[in-house]
């Protein structure tokens, strides 16, 4: 594969992986809202509006295969989730389906699952609990990429992201990390393995604290470079500096399930 279409090239974890995708997809074209930084000359890039249909499927034309990190990346009013997060994800797929597009790779999000407890370990296959409205965009994301690989035969690898960075921050990080390598990994198994038809994996690397069970992931191949546990002291440093948050540290979304929370104290 080669024609790969990256869109949310302009934000955080699109800006981390852009020089590790470029290495290993020569084609790659950019699509974001607005133009990345630093673009460079070897970067193609596309504007488009996740809500306009006709604008995605103009990025999406000749593309063999597309990683979809675009949309809006935090918990947001309604409106915002539904046009960038809803209405964006539909039209991706749409897009992808109407110009003969292989295969997607869709970010979805640990906060599809968030109400789930620390103490709990958690499959592939457990329901969804999303703590925020971002969240329940990122299990609907799921849903639709499910539909579109069962109905229309599009290869679909969704992953629950974790959270992208060099080393984990703070505690609840040593479990969800994901060091932008093993992103790529990840992606590429969703991009070029021969058996994806629709899957669902978690976005982690190798993190002895994790309360995800990502069993799918290694048999589909994946081997995480990156271990949570290197950065321990960097990452406990960082959990003193927060705050107390009794609803937050009780559940796997930790502040985006804090947020706007209005039932009892969970135990």
């Amino acid at each position: 594969m080669r024609k790969v279409l990256l869109t949310g090239a302009a934000g955080g974890v699109g800006t981390m992986i852009r020089p590790l995708l470029r290495e290993i997809y020569p084609e790659l074209v950019l699509s974001d809202l607005i133009e990345p930084a630093n673009l460079q000359a070897n970067e193609p890039f596309r504007a488009a509006d996740l809500a306009d249909l006709a604008e995605v499927e103009a990025a999406a034309e000749g593309m063999e295969g597309i990683l979809h990190l675009g949309g809006f990346s935090v918990e947001g009013p309604w409106d915002t989730i539904l046009q960038a997060n809803i209405v964006g994800c539909y039209n991706l797929f749409e897009a992808a389906r109407r110009q003969g597009v292989k295969r997607v790779v869709f970010a979805s999000s640990n906060h599809a699952m968030g109400f789930y407890p620390r103490r709990s370990h958690v499959g592939i296959d457990a329901i969804h609990r999303p703590d925020s409205r971002y969240g329940v965009s990122k299990a609907f994301g799921e849903a639709v990429g499910a539909m579109f690989a069962d109905k229309h035969g599009l290869g679909v690898l969704s992953i629950r992201i974790g959270n992208v960075g060099d080393k984990p921050i703070d505690k609840r990080r040593l479990a969800i990390f994901l060091h932008p390598e093993d992103l790529v990994q990840l992606m590429r198994i969703g991009l070029e393995h021969p058996a994806i038809g629709y899957e669902v994996v978690y976005g982690m690397s190798f993190n002895e604290r994790a309360w995800w069970d990502n069993s799918r992931a290694y048999a589909l191949g994946y081997r995480p470079r990156h271990r949570a546990e290197d950065h321990v002291a960097f990452a406990l440093e960082g959990e003193a500096r927060n705050p107390p948050d009794p609803v937050g540290d009780f559940f796997q979304g930790g502040t985006f399930c804090s947020a706007e929370y209005t039932a009892g104290l969970p135990d």
